[in-house]
């Protein structure tokens, strides 16, 4: 049973990777594009923590709390890039 979830979880996440890439590549405004590689970041923290239960490990855990923590801090500096037009003052 909870290798038929991991797989349908696997394919839905697989599936936002696409809509996620589209919109990035797609995207009208750099405030989408961002929103996008937002997206995918939270999609890849996903398919690490669902890769963790599939494979009962914890290096998958701490991978994906890695990637959580850059992705955050590279959304917020691209948001103050974008609003500012720089990153620090």
């Amino acid at each position: 049973m909870l290798a038929s979830a991991t797989n349908i979880a696997l394919g839905a996440i697989g599936l936002a990777f696409v809509l996620c890439l589209l919109r990035l590549a797609r995207g009208p405004s750099a405030a989408d594009r961002i929103l996008a590689l937002d997206t995918l970041y939270i999609n890849a923290v996903a398919l690490l923590i669902v890769l963790g239960i599939r494979m009962a490990s914890t290096f998958y855990f701490e991978a994906a709390l890695l990637i959580a923590l850059m992705g955050f801090v590279a959304t917020v500096a691209l948001a103050r890039y974008l609003a500012h037009g720089n990153v620090m003052d």
